[in-house]
């Protein structure tokens, strides 16, 4: 039996084109899922919505999303063999696909990461918006809206009296511009998620002394993706 051909077989790996919502997007949603998990996952459990459900396989969109779990470029030239290099990375994973998720959008990707080595995991969900344009629009259950293009603060906090504004402008003391936020509670005074887009990124001090606030139990910092 023939095997199935994909967009890799037609035009290589560069991630152009009309295809770039199945490629280039779909790299950049997977890089962004490991430097929240903050390493290479060992294990990943993929699943595709909508269209990608349909498409995933011809489209390339698998070996792009495997692709970008291993910390590859949209451009990179190792993307064609992207399940060879996670076999020697010792990366497992799981394709599935929901067809028919009419409350999300058309290109929709979960990605559920767990690294042995580390203990780490997270889930993540994240639309392809076409040209290589991402969202990530949930982590760990708690809701999320930005695009990776810039530099990311995730915060996780008490929901204290005034932390927000505090946060704020020890950022601004850093000389660094915040271009949107938006935050997420557990409920009031529960576990609260802070996620800050940022025209430049902070200063390791700045870092450190947010990390060490006591109400502060987790600063990810995610420098913008290429």
């Amino acid at each position: 039996m023939a095997e199935k051909s994909s967009i890799f077989d037609m035009i290589g790996p560069v991630m152009i084109g009309p295809s770039s919502s199945h490629t280039a997007g779909v790299v950049r949603i997977a890089r962004a899922a490991i430097r929240i998990l903050g390493s290479v996952p060992t294990h990943a459990v993929i699943t595709f919505y909508n269209s990608f459900a349909r498409t995933y396989e011809g489209h390339g969109s698998d070996r792009a999303i495997v692709a970008g779990l291993l910390g590859m470029n949209t451009d990179d030239v190792r993307i064609r063999e992207a399940f060879d290099h996670a076999q020697a990375a010792g990366l497992s994973y799981t394709f599935q696909g929901v067809g028919n998720a009419s409350t999300m959008h058309p290109n929709t990707i979960r990605l559920q990461l767990r690294d042995e080595r580390t203990g780490g995991a997270v889930e993540v969900v994240g639309q392809s918006r076409g040209g290589g344009v991402i969202r990530i629009v949930e982590v760990d259950g708690f809701p999320a809206d930005f695009s990776g293009s810039l530099h990311t603060l995730i915060i996780d906090a008490d929901d204290e009296v005034g932390s927000i504004a505090f946060i704020a402008s020890v950022i601004s003391r850093d000389d660094c511009n915040i271009a949107t936020m938006s935050v997420s509670r557990r409920g009031k005074h529960e576990a609260a998620r802070q996620f800050i887009e940022m025209d430049s990124d902070l200063r390791p001090s700045t870092l450190d002394y947010l990390r060490q606030l006591r109400w502060v139990h987790r600063v990810i910092d995610i420098t913008a993706l290429d």
